[in-house]
């Protein structure tokens, strides 16, 4: 059994047309767009750390050639400072505590020195920072006219190792300056959301015999589900969040289990000799997983109407950890057979109406993809050169961006 979950961990571990050919060039016609803070009694290194999360927002959005000159300027001015004049747009923002307290951050648009929108944002507690700078980034591509980015707004969860045997289960937003350690104690893996407002999640504790369990955040209790001889990981929960997909081997044996929330009642979805895990929703009727049946890992896809099995992909001779969105599939492939050195694992993406195949990253370990809600983009693990990083793919945009985790490395997460 120990053998089966090395074997698990290192199968975990609106587009275009096509997602898989059509991608955005890049050229030097993006407009240009500036920052200036207005702030007032707040310490220089909280300040910075503001604009920084501004600027990477703003980056992440591709949509703007982001300057990243820090500049102080005077939030009533009619004017934007000299050094923006040749900016198309101009963000001016001021935080301040209002008479309860409250972090407030206030900020305008400027385009071309004319103001075209002003908002002000509010957060609780200062250490949430970033979740405010995100939803400016958020609005301002919505004011753009750009696909929307409603997952910059949500929470990340993964599952960080710590030592042997040892990991916590960390809720993050998604550049991981904020980090807040919800599970700790133990061996505690695969985290997943139970729904989509992230009210409460799903795990793994590998403390004594493995077990699901579920956390409600809003009531901070944590249930057991489930309990198992062999493997139980929840890979996928449905839209609904009424299904769970899990991977169990009660038998010795891992196959995919369809998980009933209301009901709590669960059955075998696949049977076969070979190794089926990580089984993903296309839809209601439909799953995509990783299976050994052909003597190595590869994708497979399961109508759960008809019972149909069908080979996903037909590269390669080592696919694991997918994840589908409509018609699009992202899988880990390994792209070196090294003895003495760390392999390179790479993200791909096929469509299943074509046969085209689009390699998304290039060096490293790039394990664990997951798309955003909307499909917008993919969030995955990469470990290079000693450093673990949660990244971000804009598809649509042919762009990758790394932010580096400060101690420990990421098992596996959810978004």
């Amino acid at each position: 059994m120990r053998i089966l979950w090395v074997l698990l961990l290192s199968f975990f571990v609106a587009f275009a047309e096509d997602a898989t050919i059509d991608v955005v060039k890049k050229t030097d016609a993006l407009p240009s767009i500036a920052i200036e803070d207005a702030s007032i009694n707040y310490d220089e290194t909280f300040k910075l750390s503001v604009f920084k999360s501004l600027v990477a927002d703003l980056g992440v959005l591709s949509i703007f050639n982001v300057d990243r000159h820090y500049r102080v300027s005077s939030f009533n001015d009619v004017d934007v400072l000299n050094e923006n004049k040749n900016k198309r747009f101009v963000i001016r923002y001021k935080m301040f505590e209002d008479d309860s307290g409250v972090l407030n951050l206030a900020i305008k648009l400027f385009d071309k020195d004319e103001e075209v929108l002003s908002k002000i944002y509010r957060v609780f507690k200062p250490e949430q920072y970033v979740f405010v700078t995100h939803a400016i980034a958020y609005d301002i591509n919505e004011f753009m006219g750009q696909p929307s980015v409603e997952w910059m707004k949500r929470k990340v969860i993964f599952s960080r190792i710590v030592g042997e045997k040892q990991s916590e289960i960390v809720i993050a937003d998604y550049t991981l300056r904020y980090q807040h350690t919800i599970v700790k104690g133990g061996f505690n893996v695969f985290p997943k959301w139970a729904d989509k407002a992230q009210t409460g999640f799903y795990y793994t504790s590998l403390n004594a015999k493995p077990a699901l369990k579920f956390v409600d955040m809003k009531s901070a209790s944590i249930k057991t589900l489930l309990t198992s001889d062999g493997m139980l990981v929840c890979s996928d929960v449905s839209a609904d969040g009424k299904e769970l997909l899990l991977t169990m081997a009660p038998s010795g044996q891992p196959d995919i289990y369809k998980y009933n929330v209301n009901s709590k009642q669960y059955h075998k979805i696949t049977n076969c000799k070979g190794i089926d895990v990580n089984a993903q929703f296309m839809n209601k009727n439909k799953i995509v997983f990783v299976s050994s049946r052909l003597g190595y890992p590869n994708i497979f896809s399961k109508d759960l109407a008809t019972g149909e099995t069908e080979q996903m992909v037909y590269y390669g001779r080592n696919n694991a950890a997918c994840s589908a969105h409509g018609e699009y599939i992202v899988y880990k492939a390994r792209e070196t057979s090294n003895n003495f050195s760390q392999n390179t694992f790479n993200l791909h993406l096929i469509s299943t109406k074509t046969d085209f195949i689009r390699r998304l990253t290039a060096v490293g370990v790039n394990e664990f993809p997951r798309f955003s809600k909307d499909g917008d983009a993919i969030i995955f693990i990469k470990n290079y050169k000693g450093q673990s990083s949660i990244g971000i793919m804009r598809l649509k945009y042919n762009k990758n961006y790394l932010f580096p985790l400060k101690y420990g490395i990421v098992q596996s997460m959810d978004w």
